[in-house]
């Protein structure tokens, strides 16, 4: 089968069908994942959390997220269908143009497909100049763990109707600008539906609710390995003595029925 590729998750969005995402840091897993029918895998900057055990994503470097992309990439090659690859440019690795293009070369040389970025319009011109050299971006919005210490934890994002209105403008001048997805991380299921509503790209959701064209969830979460802190927008789909790729494809299938995530993980 061919591989999906940008193409594919846009025809899905346009034929109302939902798509999964799952992080994804080495060959193995990553294979597992995309033979289970996971469309993109996530190379996040979450491993400085789950890999490395900083309290934060702010310690990751490019050199390191390169090294896990390059991982990702060769398992991802060995899949019946290789998944669409995504990969976080890390913390202050994207401040200035000039800064933000060297490190979308370094992931997409290794073999990320997209790069992700935090922010809102701010980004607009590193987004239109990296559409403008043929790399596509995913903008991350709501809730921005690279900007943990400006946010003051981690918290749902908004709730207040200024804010929900400020970052339904960031989304649309976002993908004006050429970002190809958007990524939207713990904020209320109904601003969640009022940006996937506003733009004609896929819209990827954590803590957003069902909504949303696609899910994302970290893999140590969703197989159950977080016992410290368990956010409320986390499924384990480690039970009933699935293996871990029963596991990866369990969480496909609900995503994609749309059964996943349910009331319980959502945010008023």
């Amino acid at each position: 089968m061919s591989p999906i590729n940008l193409r594919s998750l846009q025809a899905l969005k346009s034929q109302q069908q939902k798509f999964a995402v799952l992080t994804a840091y080495d060959a193995t897993f990553a294979q597992l994942a995309a033979d289970a029918g996971i469309e993109s895998l996530l190379v996040g900057d979450s491993l400085g959390m789950v890999l490395q055990g900083q309290q934060s994503t702010l310690p990751v470097t490019l050199e390191e997220m390169v090294y896990h992309t390059a991982c990702v990439a060769r398992g991802n090659q060995r899949a019946q269908r290789p998944a669409f690859i995504m990969t976080d440019l890390p913390f202050m690795s994207y401040g200035t143009l000039e800064q933000g293009i060297a490190s979308a070369r370094a992931v997409m040389q290794a073999g990320a497909h997209m790069v992700k970025i935090e922010g809102d319009e701010w980004l607009a011109p590193l987004i239109t100049s990296l559409a403008q050299q043929g790399v596509p971006v995913c903008a991350h919005l709501g809730l921005t763990p690279q900007a943990v210490n400006k946010l003051g934890g981690y918290r749902v994002q908004g709730r207040e109707q200024q804010a929900a209105d400020a970052l339904v403008n960031a989304a649309m001048e976002l993908a004006d600008a050429g970002a190809d997805m958007i990524l939207l991380e713990c904020v209320p299921s109904s601003l969640a539906r009022r940006v996937t509503d506003a733009v004609a790209i896929p819209v990827i959701g954590i803590g957003a609710g069902n909504a949303t064209d696609a899910q994302v969830l970290v893999m140590h979460d969703m197989l159950g390995l977080n016992s410290q802190h368990v956010p409320k927008f986390v499924k384990n789909f480690m039970t009933d003595g699935r293996t871990v790729q029963q596991a990866f494809k369990a969480y496909a299938d609900e995503v994609k029925a749309g059964t996943f995530p349910s009331a319980e993980h959502e945010f008023a």
